[in-house]
């Protein structure tokens, strides 16, 4: 199952680009660098940790699947 990389914070609205430095909970729920340190890494929706969000590539697919 692949992670849905949404492309904007969902508190600010910040554009979020496969790249960005982003965090989100077990819910996927995505926030900005800014918006999830004045949340002290929780999520204000479910209360769940707020983790760094993997960044993708350019590539969409991986180097190591055949």
């Amino acid at each position: 199952m692949a992670l849905e990389m949404r492309g904007n914070c969902e508190n600010c609205t910040k554009e979020l680009h496969k790249n960005s430095v982003a965090y989100i909970c077990t819910h996927e729920c995505t926030f900005c660098n800014e918006c999830t340190e004045s949340t002290n890494y929780v999520c204000p929706n479910c209360r769940g940790e707020l983790v760094k969000r993997p960044r993708s590539s350019e590539s969409s697919s991986c180097p190591i699947k055949s």
